[in-house]
């Protein structure tokens, strides 16, 4: 087995970090920052979703386990003090490993800038940066409504318990493979009129969310900030690629939920 270490540059993770390279290398197991097997991130989940953005070229090839330094997240199963048995866990051949749906996103443009293409794992938003955004939404490529207001998110079933939940969208289990749609402070009168509600949009369909002519949109791809002149559109769909973690120990879904939004008892 090949790993590669992935870290942020806060104080305790980079004493973990080394912890973790001097257990690795006494048990002999190769580390690899190029072609690796396992990635292992050690931070927070941010430090995952940059792992994940690093390898996002092989995710065929390679699966993810997280090592948290504060409290456990919602993609990292293990902690700072659990790096022995994290380690003789790898010692054990295990090829088994749980996956989850990514978001594939595509923004075009106008004349003839070639498109751009990413894997979201969370989610990706669309803002203005001073006035309110219109923009007509597509599904399936049928109009849907024309959305006013601060902006619109889409996110992954893992992505439906972080900006979505704060703007009200639902929680999804990651075995639906399906991604949701949530407006971000929609513009409601008597004139204007939007669905209001978060949408669970199948694998076998997709969003486009067409925008008016503007050189000021902010558009979000997990951590990454991505402004772009003359967007035409952004499309929006389950991705055929999926993220893989290792299964050596991976908590229940709706444990990390409890866990992180009404605590143990």
């Amino acid at each position: 087995m090949k790993v590669s270490i992935v870290h942020n540059h806060e104080h305790k993770s980079n004493e973990v970090t080394r912890h973790l390279l001097l257990l690795l290398k006494k048990n002999k197991i190769e580390i690899d920052d190029h072609q690796p097997d396992l990635v292992i991130s050690v931070g927070g989940d941010g430090t995952l979703l940059s792992a994940f953005h690093r390898f996002s070229h092989r995710l065929d090839e390679v699966s993810f386990l997280g090592v948290h330094t504060g409290h456990l997240g919602f993609y990292t199963d293990w902690r700072d003090y659990e790096l022995e048995e994290l380690v003789q866990s790898l010692l054990v051949h295990q090829e088994k490993s749980i996956s989850y749906p990514l978001l594939d996103v595509k923004i075009s443009f106008h004349g003839n800038k070639p498109d751009k293409h990413f894997l979201a794992l969370n989610e990706s938003t669309i803002k203005r940066a001073n006035r309110t955004m219109v923009a007509d939404v597509f599904i399936k490529d049928e109009l849907f409504e024309r959305f006013r207001g601060d902006g619109l998110s889409v996110s992954t079933p893992t992505g439906s318990t972080a900006y979505n939940k704060s703007i009200g969208g639902a929680v999804l289990h990651p075995s639906i493979n399906a991604f949701q749609l949530a407006e971000i402070a929609s513009l409601n009168n008597r004139v204007f009129r939007t669905l209001g509600s978060p949408i669970v949009i199948a694998h076998t369909e997709w969003v486009e969310i067409k925008l008016q002519e503007s050189n000021d949109y902010l558009i979000t791809v997990d951590q990454l900030d991505i402004y772009q002149d003359d967007i035409k559109s952004i499309y929006y769909r389950i991705a055929d690629e999926r993220i893989h973690f290792a299964s050596y120990r991976h908590m229940h879904f709706w444990h990390r939920v409890k866990d992180a939004f009404i605590s143990e008892d």
